[in-house]
């Protein structure tokens, strides 16, 4: 009797505004979901990255997409953010929490559709059961990896006290194993960070941390003979609440453990943090029990970040500060839209009209009803 039609159309115009670690996968898995809902962008690249999004663009172009759809607007962030948010029909932006929260004020001025993906302080949980070598490679990769430097990098880990000595002295092995270099080979373990500006945090974080009691297990310095931004992979015990690095995402090779009593306590301890981005869960039984426990966009079992980020068919985002919105999967295409409801009424009126009174239109739906219901029954 009622009929619903669910279309979809485009928002117009979006802004995106991209991050300088991953240019290329953080620039453009966005930015042509855009592109495929039928949108144009403005896109307005980190500085230091800004030759990254020119040859993307370029290569779009070469396979045939209209060059005045997606524009490039490199530049000050205080210069273009303004003139990008004022134009804009939506809004995507990949960064810090406190740029995003400055972003969705004024994106709320103008109710302007908003995707965010922020920063995170990302938990690892390995659980009684947890198999320790396979942790052992999982809290590398994931705390290490591109220096640390990537919006799902581990930095808190949660480890069952049965486990915790066993796990700290392997996987203090293993950091210090890890070869350093600038080499673009396949063989270093970890490069150098971005810039000044990530190796001063790093290095004021661990030494804020040292100072308020936590020990350093693996590495703790910077490493000048290898280049001017290298820093030795970290991980830290005893990490205490007055330390910065304790709720603060540092975004750089560095990593606290703590040891836990129970499932409840690693939980409960992942859970009282601002951030919501990912999660990781080591465990031979009880992981997706655990995981549906945690408040956190991505939760990953017995790997620390590849599955969920891989799994492009899935939604991948935030919760709480670490954003809203999501890339990967439909999400990612109808963020980028507007939704409608058509609906078309037939045979019998949702609504008393004309001739038919009141009392004949309830009998007359009442009648419906237990038709429908009885059908149900059989």
């Amino acid at each position: 009797m009622t009929r619903t039609e669910v279309t979809r159309t485009p928002l117009g115009v979006v802004g995106f505004i991209t991050p300088w670690n991953y240019p290329l996968t953080l620039g453009a898995t966005d930015l042509l979901a855009a592109l495929v809902a039928g949108n144009a962008v403005v896109h307005k690249p980190d500085s230091q990255t800004t030759l990254t999004a020119i040859i993307m663009r370029r290569l779009a172009i070469a396979c045939g997409l209209p060059a005045e759809v997606w524009q490039l607007v490199p530049g000050p962030s205080s210069e273009v953010g303004p003139a990008l948010m004022a134009g804009a029909d939506g809004i995507s932006f990949t960064g810090s929490t406190a740029a995003g929260r400055s972003i969705a004020a004024e994106a709320a001025r103008r109710l302007l559709p908003t995707a965010l993906e922020l920063g995170g302080k990302n938990p690892m949980l390995i659980l009684s059961d947890a198999d320790l070598l396979s942790a052992v490679d999982g809290a590398v990769r994931g705390c290490f990896s591109s220096a640390g430097q990537l919006c799902l990098s581990i930095e808190r880990i949660y480890v069952h006290e049965d486990l915790y000595p066993e796990f700290c002295a392997h996987f203090a092995e293993a950091t210090r194993n890890l070869e350093l270099s600038s080499d673009y080979s396949y063989g270093p373990g970890m490069g150098s960070l971005a810039g000044p500006k990530q190796l001063a945090r790093v290095s004021e974080h661990v030494e804020q941390a040292r100072a308020s009691g936590a020990q350093v297990i693996a590495g703790g310095s910077p490493v000048p003979e290898l280049g001017p931004y290298f820093y030795l992979p970290t991980v830290l015990t005893d990490v205490t609440e007055e330390a910065e690095l304790f709720a603060e995402e540092t975004f750089g090779p560095v990593v606290a453990v703590y040891p836990v009593a129970s499932d409840a306590e690693a939980i409960k301890r992942a859970n009282a943090s601002e951030y919501g981005l990912n999660a990781s869960v080591y465990s031979q039984s009880r992981g997706r029990e655990t995981a549906r426990q945690l408040e956190s966009g991505m939760v990953n079992v017995n790997e620390a970040y590849v599955a969920a980020w891989g799994s492009i068919d899935s939604p991948a985002g935030g919760v709480k500060a670490s954003g809203m919105g999501h890339r990967h999967g439909v999400e990612g295409l109808h963020q980028f839209m507007h939704t409608h409801n058509i609906a078309e009424q037939n045979l019998v009126p949702i609504a008393p009209f004309g001739p038919l009174d009141q009392s004949r239109f309830a009998r007359t739906l009442t009648t419906a009803f237990e038709v429908m219901r009885a059908l149900r029954m059989k």
